[in-house]
């Protein structure tokens, strides 16, 4: 008796863009038609247009949010969107699309079903600023992190008076709202820069500096005992107003580089990972110990009710946030 079976073919990337484009994918499970322009994510609560498709220098379609949430393929995308990891994501597409047909997988409908011509638009996004001069209340409310005039300076940090995304409006300034601009030189012909919005609870930067740009790391000395890498500019001109070399990688979510993790070892005899005490925080660190266990890693005890070093210098103040850096992240005479 003849057996009729079909063996399904090994789903990969590769085996799924053979069958449908980039684009009918991204449009399947964002419900946004691919083409040029801005438009708001749907993938959180967005009433801004700061979102745009484009191809990286691989020629790979990207969907970024440009406030710093999202950059990544269609992939990616099916992975945020339903909480699964690489492997999960090949297999939902591929059983939304027929490829496959696992009853034990749930079935997915797409907005947009449609195939649309390749999009063809690469580069960064284009983010301008008109300055100003800080304001007193501006300055007033960096001095609560210890951040003078003169490392703001240093670390090219401005007040913005009016951004502008993609030559369109994209915030201005009310006078009340604080809007800072951390300046990132320039890359392929364009402005590099992280907009911080600190009285926002959520979403607080609007950036187009690339993932594995590291903040502060210019303004390293060549030289010392003693880095710390911790999640913020804020944190690491904090530090440095406390006489402390520290770099914090784009966004909590990643890591500094293999290469350039490389280049600080040469230049820094210790290196201490010192990220917010909250679940998120101490959970990356927990990932980062696994691949670099030979680095030290610190968090504020939860009893200073202070998740970071900013937190902590605002609540305790200079003096008393000195004394404790002494008394723990250098309590080994060995950083001194």
């Amino acid at each position: 008796m003849a057996l009729n079976f079909t063996i399904e073919p090994k789903i990969t990337k590769d085996y799924l863009l053979s069958q449908y484009s980039e684009e009918t994918y991204m449009q399947y499970y964002l419900g946004v038609e691919v083409k040029k322009g801005l438009f708001c994510s749907p993938l959180r609560k967005d009433n801004n247009p700061t979102c745009s498709f484009y191809r990286n220098s691989s020629g790979e379609l990207i969907f970024k949010d440009f406030n710093g949430s999202f950059y990544g393929n269609f992939i990616n995308v099916v992975m945020t969107k339903y909480s699964v990891n690489y492997h999960q994501a090949l297999k939902i597409i591929a059983n939304d699309f027929g490829i496959i047909k696992r009853k034990n997988i749930q079935k997915h409908e797409g907005v947009i079903q449609v195939s649309t011509p390749k999009l063809n638009t690469s580069g960064h996004a284009k983010i301008q600023v008109e300055i100003k001069d800080f304001t007193k209340a501006e300055l007033d409310w960096w001095n609560q992190y210890g951040i003078t005039p003169q490392i703001l300076k240093k670390y090219r940090v401005y007040s913005c008076k009016t951004v502008f995304l993609n030559d369109n409006i994209s915030n201005t300034y009310d006078g009340k709202t604080l809007m800072f601009g951390y300046y990132g030189g320039m890359m392929q012909g364009n402005e590099l820069w992280r907009i911080y919005f600190p009285g926002r609870h959520n979403f607080r930067f609007l950036t187009n500096w690339p993932a594995k740009k590291i903040q502060g790391y210019k303004q390293l000395s060549k030289t010392g005992k003693l880095l710390i890498i911790t999640k913020s500019m804020k944190d690491v001109m904090c530090l440095r107003s406390l006489g402390i070399n520290a770099c914090a990688p784009n966004s909590e979510n990643l890591f500094v580089s293999d290469s350039v993790l490389a280049d600080l070892k040469t230049r820094f005899k210790y290196i201490v990972v010192f990220y917010d005490n909250d679940l998120a925080g101490i959970a990356n660190m927990k990932k980062i110990k696994k691949e670099h266990p030979e680095l030290v890693y610190f968090f504020i005890p939860r009893r200073f009710k202070a998740k970071d070093i900013s937190d902590f210098h605002k609540k305790y103040g200079k003096k008393n946030t000195s004394k404790f850096i002494k008394k723990s992240i250098l309590k080994y005479k060995q950083y001194e």
